[in-house]
């Protein structure tokens, strides 16, 4: 006699069946970790850090392998460099400035400045810290910037102005008509509220800001800057030859990624941003909300031509600070933050709420990034196509 399945599995199954968007269940703790293992065996990568979010709470942290040359281990407290997921705090911390009346997307920046941007010129004692806006008094389109535009990537600028074959600072396209990787943007918009109209709530110090929802998320061991002698379990790296490289140190508050942060810490931020903790549901909303489509067949180089309209990923969008898209489980967003030793990426699925953030010390662990997310959270739909192409470089 045939064995039928008890009733309530099969009123579970036809539910999956009829519900596309129905999430698979997390994998045990011990097969995320066989899992990792795996990865890093096979990229060679010496140095990796996991996290999971199911339903807006912290479900699963753990770290793997060691965290420099001489072999120490790599903890859940290491100190990693945080590179570009800097710009999604950013943007976070950008649109609670907004909830508060201080800053309008959708305002040109030239209305939060007491001076055209061009008379600021380039801060002689800080190198690098700022562009030199001098470079644009001749182009008026930098008065067509917002700072939406500064987020989702439009502004026209390249990545960094120091990366410009002549290390100086353009506008390639008129803002806010297409996508662009810009680091650039997101300093653009650091300086405007460092040096803002006091008389509108601005001239505020993006580190302090920061550090604030640090503070209250519990992220004690998380900044913008280097804490020198403050941090002695801190990861160096290897890049993609598996050669060692010292951490990065960036001793200046920089919105396109100067942060160092922990895989404990950054999990905390991460479940609170797929909740909308700190934010009104409208910001939240406005955070994941497609801003701007994509046209591009990948991220880098930049500045491609558009695809065909037929070739074009319809759902593939900039939002405030992270890439959003829509696939088998519904709306998601990720972020990914990379240098030569750094490979970071943090996925999150809004409907379940869940995430995966992976923080890495050695470059080379990217290509297993697609796999291990698949394995945890089932088919997403997260464009790591369009990320990575045949890219791997600065971000």
């Amino acid at each position: 006699m045939a064995i039928l399945p008890k009733p309530s599995l099969v009123l579970l199954t036809v539910l999956c069946l009829a519900n596309p968007l129905a999430a698979q269940t997390i994998p045990s703790g011990a097969a995320i970790d066989a899992k990792v293992r795996g990865v890093m065996a096979q990229a060679g990568a010496k140095g990796m850090a996991v996290a999971v979010v199911d339903h807006g709470k912290v479900s699963y942290v753990h770290a793997y392998g060691i965290r420099n040359a001489k072999g120490d281990a790599l903890t859940t407290d290491t100190v990693m460099y945080g590179a570009s997921l800097t710009k999604t705090v950013f943007a976070y911390t950008v649109m609670q400035l907004v909830d508060q009346g201080r800053m309008n997307l959708d305002t040109p920046i030239e209305a939060d400045l007491d001076q055209p941007l061009p008379s600021y010129g380039h801060d002689p004692f800080s190198p690098g810290k700022y562009a030199p806006y001098d470079e644009l008094a001749n182009d008026p389109r930098w008065k067509k910037i917002t700072p939406r535009m500064c987020l989702d990537h439009s502004t026209g600028f390249g990545n960094l102005w120091f990366f410009e074959p002549d290390q100086k600072l353009h506008i390639h396209f008129d803002p806010g008509t297409r996508f662009s990787y810009s680091g650039e943007g997101f300093v653009l918009l650091q300086f405007v509220i460092e040096h803002g109209r006091k008389e509108q709530g601005l001239a505020l110090d993006v580190g302090d800001l920061t550090h604030a929802n640090f503070a209250r998320l519990g992220m004690m061991r998380t900044s913008l800057t280097w804490r020198e002698g403050q941090d002695p379990d801190v990861a160096d790296g290897w890049n993609d030859h598996g050669q060692p490289q010292p951490h990065s140190r960036r001793s200046k508050v920089r919105a396109a990624g100067s942060m160092n942060t922990t895989i404990s810490d950054m999990a905390k931020f991460t479940a609170a941003l797929v909740r909308g903790d700190g934010l009104t549901p409208a910001s939240r909303a406005e955070l994941t909300r497609p801003s701007l489509h994509i046209t591009t067949r990948t991220q880098f180089p930049l500045f491609q031509p558009d695809l065909p309209v037929s070739e074009q990923r319809k759902d593939l969008s900039a939002g405030l600070g992270v890439i959003v898209f829509d696939g088998p489980q519904g709306h998601g967003f990720y972020k990914g933050g990379h240098d030569s030793q750094t490979a970071n990426s943090m996925v999150c699925i809004e409907k379940s709420q869940r995430c995966v953030l992976i923080l890495s010390n050695d470059v080379r662990s990217e290509a297993g990034f697609a796999d291990l997310v698949h394995f945890i959270l089932g088919d997403t739909g997260v464009p790591y196509d369009w990320e990575y192409g045949d890219y791997a470089g600065k971000s």
